[in-house]
């Protein structure tokens, strides 16, 4: 074989191979444990943010007495928001404690973030807003207690970004039947 032909045919192999390597349909034991890790953890951050909902909701007694309950006429957000706020942002978040509107959102977004990472979809808006969440609750109680300035706020808020980025929602989740539907293919950012 002269040079010529060779170079040709390791230039080919050169190209070719990541090719091959991107059209693979198996995945290592890595990669698998990997996806199912990821699906428990947005499970269990789901279920943190569904369970924060109901309580404060139903007052089912963990954090939430009865008697503050939101159906018996409590406010989600006065009781921590007027006690339990400190640091620079103290005067804002007092300012805007048991506001209606507060509420609603705050008790809307519980909701919906806690439902869409339980089933798997909109995982990119849920963590999106989830993490917001979790980055204004951070903020309420400058500087953290336990540390300078970390705490698991924003480890909750760096795993909802990781969730997003990964797809976790295809893994027991309706991800994949999500991606399909004709306004997600649309508009993509709904994924």
């Amino acid at each position: 074989m002269d040079t010529m032909t060779a170079t040709i045919e390791r230039t080919t192999a050169r190209t070719t191979a990541p090719a091959a390597e991107n059209t693979r349909t198996t995945e290592t034991t890595r990669e698998r444990a990997t996806r199912y890790v990821l699906a428990g953890i947005r499970l269990a951050l789901g279920w943190t943010f569904l369970w924060a909902f109901l309580d404060k909701m139903f007052g089912l007694g963990h954090e939430t007495a009865a008697k503050n309950a939101w159906i018996n006429g409590g406010s989600p957000t006065k009781g921590f928001l007027s006690f339990g706020a400190a640091g620079p942002l103290k005067g804002f978040y007092n300012g805007i404690a048991g506001a209606a509107w507060a509420d609603w959102l705050f008790m809307a977004g519980l909701a919906a973030i806690g439902v869409a990472l339980l089933l798997g979809v909109g995982t990119r808006i849920a963590a999106t807003a989830g993490g917001l969440l979790l980055v204004m609750m951070w903020t309420a109680v400058l500087p953290p207690e336990n540390n300078p300035f970390m705490d698991d706020h924003l480890i909750y808020a760096a795993m909802l970004a990781v969730l997003a980025m990964a797809g976790a929602g295809d893994t027991l989740g309706l991800g994949q039947t999500w991606k399909r539907l004709a306004i997600v293919q649309r508009f993509p950012w709904l994924r």
